[in-house]
């Protein structure tokens, strides 16, 4: 709680308002209240400044510094770089110094970079120009100068700069429209309203003379949610109070739109608008690849400590003996003879934890960050999930989960809008169980025949009649459309048709926008809302006019909507519109069983209904539903609960009148996709609020369900007839049955789970209450895992979280994915592993809170399949790497203190140690996770199947990192006995001449050193290349070019004497060590030996079991030799004159052609090659033979034909 807010509550309580401590109370142009009116409390609130920096100019450094500080890897290293400070080390503080500046500074410098540019977006927003009412003028002021109860004037086309309250506009209705777009990503016009009482406001100077306050609750980040009043005070009368909610809230942001002008004050500004605190970062996700290192780091550690340890305890040992405890070479002060033994074997500790360091690898992590930060923009920039439609292509909001995308083994999908594309047809209305259907309807275009009607039966009688009259009446009335007739929308002419103003439809429903448009074609055409009148055009073209008394508007809890109207008769009408399941409860009279069976029927056929409901109201009646409503309104405390409780007194004793079928088509390769993830392994969830038989149609359409799949229900009508327990145990039986009767494995059990939220419920609570008696959560998991797909509807959005949750916490720990495009899905998309967000027609909530954002749920193949496919084996590469050089760079200077007396004399030079990890060996590793390509992009999208060999952490489980520390193990031990048994061969010396003391000098220890480290540099980055794939001319330069820096980098280091060095003892060593004859054949044979275990390993492998992946390369390689392709009629005559070439063709394609011997078209081929016609491959001209992930396929002129 901050200061002001904590002020704010003792002063209302001091004046003994402490029922109102959380709301605020705003002056409008500053004024007070009429004297005995109420008590004037001066409040302080900030000004309109909004800051999304994190840093100052001043508190950069400290507050950088500080965060950097607090990973575990940084703070290690500088508490090295301390001891080596502190105490007498082998090493100097250089050599754990300069990485850890360089990283910290690289760090530093990109976070800065990004808060700079924050800033600049910052001071461009605070500084524009805002009009303000000041003494009935208008005075242009900066945005950032706003203040709470200033009257703002805001134009056509400007952005709010505030949260504001409309107290007039420019049109006579006091209404406005505004666009929410960088909101929530709607671009429909959204219908706001001014207070009663003000919308006569024309000029500054009547706005000016208004005496009011406003009180309001505290700043509250949901968007669609304001309580509060407005109290006007008029002469010495008592004020009149009038009820704010969300419809008279201007949002920060939002933009107006089709009004010329608006007059508005300010409740909330700078960081307490919504928008600003919406700003709040999501909970921090990390990977799996983070977790694994992590815990390498700790083994890592752990191997450090036990070094020490034992190079201590050799070293106390190996002194044991007077004549090793002071060697001439290294007497001891008077001091470190009187200091006590165990300061002495302490400081010793720490003087190998320091010569040791290295192992952990500093510049691993700021790599890891590059890797991810750079690697992102391959999303961002992939043409292939560009949407020509949208004019966008896919989104990164944090890269941190990258390699996460590789690891997906559960998708969590939203239905409406996420697998269809919430682009809304009306297909047909019951009425009493009479079906109309139209010609003709497409969303957003009015056809010509707007008049024709296409009836069951074309002659209804009088009840019926009346009843249709009804029903189309409250589809024409019931919604919240807004009508443009010949206007200017964005710039655009629109509702315009064969030359006369017809009406257009916007909405922020596209439900909505169907149902109007399917009365128009069934001649009941909606015209406007105007003076608070809705207008009608029914069959016969007579204008029909009702009052807009009341709107009960739709939530997801109710999931039905409602309004009151006024005939020109002066009959009260409530028609209400809604769910199935939110209307049949509440109706009394009609054709209920004829009507939903309807519904039932448009359901199962993958339709989304809605039941259409009305109730006459007496005089007495609309009072008493106007006192509810009015007084949940304006109430400051609980209103939402209140209008709730309204809602369901007015909402009863229906008249049902029929229904509405709507659909909503399948977006384009839905089911390739869903298929495509089902192949790779994944799990596939539908989680949709919808009901049961129009979820599963669409599941049935998707191909998550096939018509082989035996389907598992567990609803509340099958609990009802049953028991919870009893349909648990049932199902959990039919699974373990049919799995111990088929003898497969789990995945291959085509088994599908409907479940509703209902059911849900009752199985999380039953797990709480029972817990002692039976674990109904573990059953239900348990059915789950053995279902290939699982459909859970009638979910509310929490209900959608608990789910995902319920999943990552069961004892598998699955990684999960949540894809979804409206604002109901926000909550599974934060609580998966990955949360990724569609930019759809429900708004951009979802795509704004996720991690990644997509144009369409195709794109989700190739995000997970190939990106996500690649950025696992980049990133799991980088780290076994990382962790693998490191131990070739120190486990021989381990080696080494067994021949040096554990003196902690360092075996590289100072220079070597600082720079093998950020120069050396740090841009090849880095260049290979941004452009490696193991297996190319159409293989990995032919085949999904090859996401399963990197599923769970395949590449960086514990046998893999052990195979890679003992492998650096292995040449560690042959660089440094290597280079020790050759260099104590005096001929590697000599040169061919005579040794001499001076040649012993100059062969001496740092020769040593400098010959295993060149070995080392050559053969961990020659490892790379050949782990290397995808080369490309970029590959060479950098893998080369490092090895070549090295050597100009050693030859200038070693060949002149640097002034600014208090020594020289690498002057002339490496040139020296070059100039002998035999080092250049140790080095060149130490490398293939270290080399030679890894690539003998590979070819075995490879050999004798082969993975997927394997296979699907060598398979690539065949193609790229040519084999796989036939030779067009240009090459005839090249492979004639190549008799050699002609035979290997033959054989190659023999070889490739036994797998699928039973072919006409491979038996023809093969009796060809067989004849000797493999170099005349021209009659064959017209085929191409392809290779495929499970086999082959030739394509010929015409249709294709799979093999």
């Amino acid at each position: 709680m901050d200061f002001t807010q904590l002020r704010n509550i003792i002063s209302r309580y001091c004046v003994g308002e402490e029922i109102w401590v959380d709301s605020r109370t705003v002056y409008i142009g500053h004024k007070e209240p009429p004297p005995g009116a109420e008590a004037y409390i001066l409040q302080r609130y900030p000004d309109n400044r909004i800051v999304s920096s994190k840093y100052t100019f001043w508190n950069f450094i400290p507050k950088n510094l500080f965060e950097q500080f607090r990973r575990i890897a940084n703070f290690y290293f500088l508490g090295i770089f301390l001891v080596q400070l502190i105490i007498d080390t082998p090493t100097s503080p250089v050599t754990s110094g300069l990485p850890l500046f360089f990283v910290i500074t690289v760090t530093a410098i990109k976070q800065g970079y990004e808060d700079w540019l924050r800033h600049k977006a910052d001071c461009s927003i605070n500084e524009c120009p805002v009009d303000v009412v000041q003494q009935g003028k208008v005075v242009r002021t900066q945005s950032h100068k706003l203040r709470v109860g200033d009257i703002v004037v805001v134009r056509e086309d400007e952005t709010f700069p505030c949260d504001l309250i409309l107290l007039s506009s420019s049109r006579h209705d006091g209404t406005c429209y505004v666009t929410t777009a960088s909101l929530d990503g709607e671009s429909s016009h959204k219908t706001y309203y001014a207070v009663q009482d003000t919308m006569a406001f024309r000029t500054e100077q009547e706005v000016d003379s208004l005496h009011a306050t406003i009180e309001c609750e505290q700043p509250q980040p949901d968007l669609y949610k304001f309580v509060g009043r407005i109290n006007i005070y008029k002469d010495k009368e008592e004020p009149v109070a009038r009820p704010l909610g969300a419809e008279n809230l201007l949002l920060r942001g939002a933009t107006l739109k089709n009004t010329q002008h608006i007059y508005a004050v300010a409740v909330y500004t700078g960081m307490e608008t919504k928008m600003a605190l919406n700003y709040q970062s999501k909970s921090q996700k990390r990977s799996a690849v983070e977790k694994s290192m992590n815990a390498f780091l700790i083994v890592y550690l752990c191997i450090l400590i036990s070094k020490a340890v034992i190079n201590t305890v050799l070293k106390y040992a190996w002194q044991w003996s007077p004549d090793r405890d002071e060697p001439w070479y290294n007497h001891r002060t008077e001091n470190e003879r009187q200091r006590h033994m165990v300061i002495r074997a302490f400081t010793d500790f720490l003087a190998f934890m320091v010569l040791f360091n290295y192992i952990i690898p500093v510049s691993m992590y700021v790599t890891v960050e590059m890797q991810k930060f750079l690697g992102s923009y391959f999303i961002t920039w992939d043409e292939e999930m560009f949407d020509e439609e949208l004019g966008e292509g896919a989104q990164v909001n944090t890269s941190d989960l990258n390699e996460e995308l590789g690891q997906v083994e559960y998708v969590f999908t939203d239905k409406t809008g996420t697998l269809t594309e919430n682009n809304m047809e009306f297909i047909e209305c019951c009425v009493d169980g009479n079906v109309y259907i139209p010609h003709a309807i497409c969303n957003g275009q009015i056809l010509s025949a707007a008049s024709s009607i296409d009836m069951i039966d074309s002659s209804p009688g009088g009840y019926r009649r009346e009843h249709e009259d009804l029903f189309f009446r409250a589809l024409c009335l019931c919604h919240t459309v807004q009508v443009k007739e010949e206007e200017t929308v964005d710039g655009i002419k629109r509702g315009i048709h064969q030359g006369r103003p017809t009406s257009f439809y916007i909405s922020s429903s596209p439900d909505e926008v169907a149902l109007v448009e399917g009365m128009k074609r069934l001649g009941y055409t909606y015209l406007r809302l105007k003076d608070n009148y809705m207008e009608i055009l029914n069959k016969d073209d007579d204008i029909e006019r009702f009052e807009l008394l009341h709107v009960l508007n739709f939530d997801s809890v109710r999931r039905r909507m409602s309004v009151i109207v006024r005939s020109s008769s002066g009959e009260y009408l409530l028609f209400c519109k809604g769910a199935d399941s939110s209307i049949f409860p509440r109706v009394v009279s009609g054709k209920l069983e004829q009507v939903k069976a309807r519904v039932e029927q448009n359901a199962i056929e993958g339709l989304r209904t809605l039941c259409v409901a009305y109730r006459r109201l007496s005089e007495c009646e609309y009072q008493e539903a106007c006192h509810h409503l009015n007084e949940a309104k304006l109430a400051l405390q609980d209103r939402e609960q209140r209008l709730a409780q309204a809602y369901d007194i007015i909402e009863k004793d229906f008249v049902l009148l029929g229904a509405t079928a709507v659909e909503d088509r399948l977006q384009e390769k839905a089911a390739d996709t869903i298929e495509s993830l089902h192949k790779a392994g994944m799990k596939v969830w539908v989680l949709t609020g919808d009901k049961m038989e129009t979820a599963a149609a669409t599941c049935y359409a998707s191909k998550l369900f096939r018509r082989s799949t035996q389907i598992l229900e567990l609803t509340k009508k099958r609990t009802e007839e049953q028991s919870l327990h009893d349909v648990l145990f049932e199902l959990n039986r039919t699974v373990l049955r049919q799995r111990s009767i088929s003898g497969l494995s789990v995945d291959c059990l085509d088994f599908g789970l409907i479940i509703d939220g209902a059911t849900l419920s009752a199985v999380l609570k039953a797990n709480q209450e029972r817990a002692g008696s039976g674990n109904y959560r573990e059953i239900f998991l348990e059915i789950c895992r053995n279902c290939s797909a699982v459909l859970c509807c009638r979910m509310a959005p929490l209900q959608k979280a608990q789910i995902v949750k319920l999943i990552k916490a069961s004892k598998e720990h699955p990684i999960t994915l949540a894809i979804g495009d409206g604002a109901n899905d926000v909550s599974m998309i934060l609580e998966a592993h990955v949360g990724i967000g569609i930019m759809g027609k429900e708004g951009r909530q979802a795509a704004r809170n996720s991690d990644y954002a997509i144009p369409k749920f195709k794109h989700l193949k190739k995000m997970l399949l190939v990106h996500g496919h690649y950025y696992y084996i980049r990133i799991a590469e980088l780290v076994q790497y990382f962790f693998y050089k490191n131990v070739c760079f120190i486990f021989p200077q381990f080696l080494y203190q067994f021949f040096c007396g554990f003196s902690q004399q360092p075996l590289y030079d100072t220079a070597y140690l600082t720079l093998y990890n950020i120069s050396f060996t740090s841009l090849p590793i880095l260049l290979y996770s941004l452009v490696e390509q193991h297996i190319t992009m159409e293989t990995l999208k032919r085949d999904p199947s090859l996401y399963r060999d990197i599923a769970k952490n395949s590449l960086l489980r514990w046998p893999v990192f052990l195979y890679w520390t003992c492998l650096g193990v292995f040449d560690a031990v042959i660089f440094f006995f290597g280079a020790y048994f050759l260099f104590d061969n005096t001929t590697f010396t000599s040169n061919g001449q005579l040794m001499t003391t001076n040649t012993q000098m100059m062969f001496g220890n740092w020769t040593f050193g400098t010959l295993v480290f060149t070995v080392l540099v050559f053969t961990v980055t020659l490892k790379l290349a050949l782990d290397t794939h995808h080369w490309t001319w970029i590959n060479h330069f950098v893998i080369w070019g490092s090895l070549l820096f090295y050597v100009i980098f050693s030859l200038l280091w070693g060949g002149i004497i640097w002034p600014f060095l208090n020594y020289q003892r690498m002057y002339y060593v490496f040139m020296q060590m070059l100039s002998s004859g035999p080092a250049w054949l140790s080095i060149i044979l130490l490398i293939t030996v270290s080399l030679l275990p890894d690539v003998i390993k590979k070819v075995l492998c490879r050999t004798m079991c082969p993975t997927a992946t394997e296979r699907a390369q060598d398979h690539e390689k065949l193609l790229w030799g040519g084999v796989a392709e036939l030779t067009p009629k240009s090459s005839r005559q090249s492979l004639k004159d190549t008799s050699t070439d002609s035979s290997q063709l033959h054989l190659c394609a023999a070889e490739m052609m036994s797998l699928c011997r039973s072919d006409p078209f491979s038996q023809k081929l093969l009796v060809h090659l067989a004849e000797g016609g493999g170099a005349d491959l021209c009659s064959f001209s017209p085929y191409v033979l392809r290779l495929s992930g499970a086999g082959f396929a030739y394509y010929a002129p015409g249709p294709e034909t799979s093999v």
